[in-house]
C-alpha cells in the first residue's frame, strides 16, 4: 500500500475556514485525548471526527500514525448489514427471506428471517462470547464448519422473542450474501464501498498491510503483553475488516451524508427491531441505538484479541466519533468517546462553575477530611451537610483511598440550576456525584453516590 499523507495535510488543503475550525478542534481535542490514553496505560489510539457534515479531525496518539490500521472486530458488522441491504435494493434478496431458502439444513431454518439474523433476535447460539482468545481460535476454521457446529444446535429461544447478541448470526449472515450474490463478501464491500468511498485501507484482516497495528492485552493492572490474533476464518461477516480511523470516519461522513444506499435501505439500517410482544430490543441491523445526554445515537463497539474499537453516529448533529486501540483489556474506548463528546456537544461550564473539575475534586477531597468549605453551598446545601453527614461522608471516603480524577459524565437543566453528573475515581471505588450549582456558581446540591 502506498502510504497516504497525513491526513491533517489533506485538511489543511480546505478552504481556510475549514482548516481554522479543524485548528481549534485540535486545540480542543488533542491534549485531553493524550492524556487519557496516557492514564490507561494503552500502546496506542487513533481518532477521527466527523462534524457539520465533513471529516473535521483525524489524529494517532502513542505508538500509532495516520496509517496504522486497526482490527474494528464487529464493527465490520454494519458493512455486513449495509452489504446486505444493497442486494436488497438490487432484488438479489431480502430481508424477510428465510434462512432456509439458502440453508435449509440449519436449526428451525424455516423460522428465521435475515433480518432477524442482522437484529440478533434468531435464536441461534453465539459461538464467540469470550473477551479473550480461547485455544479453539488458534486454529483455523471455515464459516461451514461454524454454521455446522453453532446453527445446528437447539435454539436459544423461539426466533423474535428475545434479543441475545450472536456472532453466529454474522457468519450465517455472510454465507447467504455470498449465495445471493454469487461473490464473496468482501469483494463486495471493496467494489461497492471500499473503493467509492476511498476507504484504501480497508479489507480483510487475513490481508496484511505495512502499518498493521500490533495486538496487545493486559492481565487486571498487569503491563501490556503481545497477544496472539484468532486464526483466519473464525470472523467471516462478523469481525473480520481492519481499516485506519481515518478510513472508518470516511464511512460515518457517507452514512450522515447517506452516500451509499438509497435512502429507504437507511430507513431499514436504522429502525429499531422490535420483538413479537412489541418490546425494543435498542437495535437495528448491525447498529445499537441509544442516546448521550439526550442526542440520539447510532453506535457498535468492537473486539477481538488485542483490539478495541467503538463507531458512534450523531445523526441529529450531522457527527460521528471514532476510536481505535491495539489494547483489549483496558477502559478507554468508551471513556474517550465520552470525552470528545462532552467537549464537542456539551456547553462549557460557566466561569462561576469551573471550566474543570477541579473546584469538585477540591471538595471531595476536603470531605474525605470532614472538612467542607461553606462558603461555596447555598444555605439549603449547608442545612444538608451537617455534623452526623460530614462525619458519615468522612468515613465512607477514606477507605477508598486517594482520589485520582474526577470528570463530568452529564450535564442537563433543571429548577433554574444546571445539574453535573461527574465520575470520581479513587484507587479503590469509582462513585457518581449528582451535583446542582446555581447561576452565581454555588451549589445547591453536592450528593456523593456509591
Amino acid at each position: 500500500m502506498t502510504p497516504r499523507p497525513l491526513v491533517f495535510a489533506v485538511l489543511a488543503a480546505c478552504l481556510p475556514l475549514a482548516a481554522q475550525e479543524a485548528s481549534d478542534l485540535d486545540r480542543k481535542l488533542s491534549d485531553k485525548i493524550a492524556a487519557t490514553l496516557k492514564q490507561s496505560g494503552a500502546r496506542s489510539a487513533s481518532v477521527a471526527v466527523v462534524l457539520g457534515r465533513k471529516l473535521a479531525f483525524v489524529k494517532a496518539f502513542g505508538a500509532a500514525t495516520a496509517e496504522t490500521r486497526y482490527a474494528v472486530g464487529s464493527i465490520s458488522k454494519q458493512f455486513t448489514a449495509a452489504a446486505i441491504l444493497l442486494l436488497q435494493e438490487q432484488r438479489k434478496l431480502s430481508l424477510d427471506d428465510r434462512v432456509s431458502q439458502y440453508f435449509p439444513a440449519l436449526t428451525r431454518a424455516a423460522d428465521i428471517t435475515i433480518r432477524q439474523l442482522l437484529s440478533h433476535t434468531s435464536g441461534y447460539e453465539d459461538f464467540a462470547p469470550q473477551d479473550y482468545i480461547i485455544p479453539a481460535w488458534t486454529h483455523p476454521t471455515t464459516a461451514q464448519e461454524i454454521l455446522n457446529i453453532w446453527a445446528k444446535k437447539p435454539l436459544n429461544f423461539e426466533p423474535g422473542t428475545k434479543w441475545q447478541y450472536s456472532n453466529t448470526n454474522y457468519v450465517l449472515a455472510s454465507e447467504i450474501f455470498t449465495k445471493a450474490a454469487e461473490q464473496k463478501l468482501v469483494p463486495f464491500l471493496k467494489e461497492k464501498i471500499f473503493t467509492p468511498l476511498k476507504m484504501e485501507s480497508s479489507d480483510d484482516c487475513a490481508v496484511a498491510f505495512p502499518y498493521d497495528a500490533e495486538g496487545y492485552t493486559r492481565y487486571a493492572g498487569g503491563p501490556p503483553r503481545r497477544v496472539q490474533r484468532e486464526a483466519n476464518g473464525w470472523y467471516d461477516g462478523a469481525g473480520e475488516l481492519c481499516m485506519t480511523a481515518y478510513d472508518v470516519g470516511l464511512w460515518d461522513l457517507a452514512f450522515v451524508n447517506k452516500e451509499i444506499l438509497l435512502a429507504r435501505s437507511y430507513d431499514e439500517f436504522t429502525r429499531e427491531v422490535r420483538l413479537k410482544n412489541g418490546d425494543g430490543t435498542n437495535y437495528a441491523l448491525g447498529l445499537q441505538l441509544g442516546e448521550f445526554n439526550h442526542i440520539p445515537t447510532i453506535a457498535h463497539s468492537g473486539e477481538v484479541s488485542g483490539f478495541l474499537a467503538s463507531n458512534t453516529i450523531y445523526p441529529t448533529r450531522n457527527a460521528a466519533i471514532v476510536v481505535l486501540t491495539n489494547e483489549d483489556g483496558v477502559s478507554l474506548i468508551g471513556p474517550l468517546t465520552t470525552q470528545i463528546a462532552t467537549i464537542l456537544f456539551l456547553p462549557p461550564e460557566p466561569a462561576a462553575a469551573e471550566k474543570d473539575p477541579t473546584q469538585v475534586k477540591s471538595i471531595l477531597e476536603g470531605l474525605a477530611k470532614g472538612k467542607l468549605d461553606r462558603g461555596l453551598f447555598t444555605a439549603n446545601a449547608n442545612s444538608y451537610f451537617s455534623a452526623q453527614a460530614l462525619s458519615d461522608i468522612r468515613q465512607s471516603l477514606v477507605p477508598l483511598g486517594k482520589l485520582e480524577s474526577v470528570t463530568r459524565s452529564s450535564e442537563s437543566l433543571r429548577g433554574g440550576m444546571t445539574h453535573r453528573g461527574y465520575r470520581a475515581v479513587f484507587q479503590k471505588k469509582t462513585v457518581a456525584l449528582n451535583i446542582y450549582v446555581m447561576p452565581d456558581g454555588k451549589y445547591e446540591q453536592f450528593l456523593i453516590v456509591e
